[in-house]
């Protein structure tokens, strides 16, 4: 007979993790009727499973393992199923202890395989895994559920489809498995994670019967290729909606960028009275982050603080907090989560100097950067951009040069294409083009489309054409369908008077089949409805008293100097015509109906979906002054508070 080396268990005779009603059985009793032993029997059994189930170390295991030994439960499937499996789940190494034990059996049953071959599916190699799968098939042993999960769950970390299509044709030709909830959710799972999602989908069409698993991973699955409507669809045709299955609906939209939608699933989870997680707050304050709009984001703070204070949640959520309010422009309420927060890491921190670069705080950015490096906090590539970004928006050039000379010598963080974007526009802002150029040319990696673009938004700033061409040429290439850049050299040409080539990129956006979207900027001049306004559209209900209020406001502007930024219109029309299409641009229509619609002294707050123009920052610099009232916009680059006469990015953006 083969025999435990000691290496593998302990063979003391104190076993101080075992219970005493284990410590205490008889394995060689001689009176005791045969029915009772029996019953005897199967209760310890279910003991040693129990304090396996606890164990926590390895040292504990080991003991059980000993007196599992002693009392002759070796060959025992039910024991020893479960023995290797809580190893398994320890990440003890299926070679050469869990093996050894599942070596010595002499009659293992189907769960005892599966054990096994889970523990080889997880830790590798999978080849194992399927040759204990054949040899258990030529020994005549049928399968589980638990064998196909087993192997498809790996099929699908590798990814490993082809392997995965054979355990598929097994389910089938064994047969019983056809109709089994949980193969069928594995083989789903297992056709997504490996890129198929339609062969996933015609498993669950083909499903007798589902649950909510099968839905919602699905929906999770279409919701990451952007299909929300299909999400949408499979949603709706869910029988029982649990809180996965809302949560799948509201990330999903947050993540397509969706935010709107994302908040109507969270208002109608809260009215079906479905609870609440972590990961579906994080979700829903993502999506009041890319609105922007401070009534959702009190409400969404208020759901948070019922559940406890935000200082004991998780950092995770905090950080969302934190993010949500800078993006609400309250970044002063963001400080103050921040500093709530019991536990801070580098999550947290690179949220908060995120949240004070995007509001021009560049002073406050770095200093919390100095604070962070003081404690164990280790800064990493998230921390850096935050850092550089405030540099980048208020020209500090030389700061953000040592800053970015410091990141590997100093932290260990290797520079990625993402700080090289940050260095051109800073470069580029300056007006040191040449040298911007000469950057990206000599980068250590491959300059992604985010390098060119700033390449491109700094000669937009400095009207290059020369530059703009080499850099557009670029995002042509990388970015095919990127209408912006297009929209970007198009603007410049037409700044330069190159007519010609404004008409051959306009062309060349018709051909490609690209559409500009129209500017659009919101506000919410009181808790309640948020009021969109389209560049051009003057449908509004108060349309008329809005043109009046603006026209009113530009007349008062240009009698303290001001001139209409005409550049800001890209197109060969006359003086008059742009001076028609600056007034009807969005933010302004949206500054017009804050000016009626909110008392006197209250800040505006508005939102952008694209950059904003010259001539709009100038009229709101001006209006700031002219109305003695602070105005802050957010624009998809960053925000700009406004304040008698003056911006917080300096003119620099």
């Amino acid at each position: 007979m083969i025999t435990y080396s000691r290496k593998f268990y302990s063979t003391s005779s104190s076993l101080s993790y075992i219970p005493k009603q284990l410590s205490q059985y008889n394995p060689t009793p001689t009176s005791i009727p045969f029915s009772q032993l029996q019953q005897q029997l199967s209760l310890l059994e279910s003991h040693l499973v129990s304090t396996l189930d606890a164990c926590t170390t390895l040292a504990q295991i080991k003991q059980v393992h000993t007196h599992i030994l002693r009392i002759g439960l070796d060959q025992c499937c039910f024991v020893v199923t479960k023995l290797v499996r809580t190893l398994a789940n320890l990440n003890v190494p299926m070679e050469p202890y869990p093996r050894s034990i599942f070596d010595q059996v002499k009659y293992p049953n189907p769960f005892l395989y599966s054990a096994v071959i889970r523990g080889y599916s997880v830790q590798g190699p999978l080849s194992e895994s399927i040759r204990l799968y054949g040899l258990m098939r030529r020994k005549g042993i049928g399968p589980v559920s638990f064998t196909f999960s087993a192997i498809l769950k790996a099929c699908g970390a590798l990814p490993e489809v082809s392997l995965g299509k054979q355990m598929h044709a097994q389910s089938i030709l064994i047969g019983g498995f056809c109709s089994d909830v949980f193969v069928r959710n594995t083989l789903i799972d297992m056709y997504i994670k490996c890129g198929f999602l339609e062969c996933g989908l015609k498993v669950f069409d083909e499903m007798p019967d589902k649950d909510v698993i099968s839905w919602t991973e699905l929906i999770v699955a279409y919701a990451k290729r952007g299909d929300m409507e299909i999400s949408r669809e499979l949603f709706d045709g869910l029988p029982v909606k649990d809180m996965m299955a809302w949560t799948a609906m509201v990330t999903g939209f947050a993540q397509n960028a969706r935010p709107r939608e994302a908040i109507e699933f969270f208002e109608r989870m809260q009215d079906a009275g479905v609870g609440t997680d972590e990961v579906t707050l994080v979700g829903v304050i993502s999506a009041c982050a890319q609105l922007g709009a401070a009534k959702y984001a009190d409400w969404i703070r208020d759901i948070v603080e019922k559940l406890g204070p935000v200082s004991g949640h998780s950092v995770v959520l905090g950080s969302a907090l934190v993010d949500m309010y800078s993006k609400c422009m309250r970044v002063e309420d963001a400080y103050k989560v921040f500093e709530g927060l019991k536990d801070r890491n580098v999550f947290s921190y690179s949220s908060m100097i995120m949240g004070f670069s995007m509001h021009g705080r560049t002073d406050a950015a770095l200093k919390l950067f100095n604070e962070m490096v003081k404690t164990e906090t280790k800064p990493n590539r998230v921390t850096f951009i935050g850092v550089l970004t405030a540099c980048v928006h208020t020209g500090m050039v030389e700061e953000g040069l040592s800053i970015f000379d410091s990141m590997e010598k100093c932290y260990g963080v290797k520079p990625s294409a993402d700080h090289y974007t940050c260095i051109v526009d800073l470069l580029g802002r300056a007006g040191r083009l040449k040298e911007a150029l000469e950057l990206v040319k000599t980068m250590p990696i491959e300059p992604h489309g985010g390098v060119w673009g700033a390449l491109l938004g700094a000669c937009r700033i400095h009207g290059n054409p020369d530059i703009a061409t080499i850099a557009a040429s670029h995002l042509f290439e990388l970015e095919p369908n990127g209408i912006g850049n297009y929209i970007i050299l198009s603007n410049i040409y037409a700044s330069a008077g190159r007519w010609h080539d404004v008409s051959w990129v306009r062309k060349l956006m018709r051909r490609k089949g690209l559409k500009k979207n129209p500017g659009c900027s919101w506000i919410e001049p009181k808790k309640g409805v948020i009021h969109e306004f389209f560049s051009g559209d003057m449908t509004h209900p108060m349309s008329s008293e809005i043109k009046r209020v603006l026209m009113d406001l530009l007349d008062r502007l240009e009698a303290n100097g001001y001139q209409p930024k005409l550049s800001s219109v890209p197109y060969d029309v006359c003086d008059e015509e742009k001076r028609r299409i600056l007034m009807t641009h969005s933010e302004k229509l949206a500054l017009a109906f804050g000016l009626i619609s909110m008392n006197p002294g209250c800040s505006i707050r508005i939102m952008k979906n694209i950059r904003i123009c010259e001539d709009c920052h100038l009229v709101m610099c001006g209006a700031s002054q002219i109305m003695e009232r602070e105005i802050v916009v957010r624009d998809n680059m960053r925000f700009h508070h406004f304040s008698n006469g003056t911006c917080s990015c300096g003119n620099f953006w």
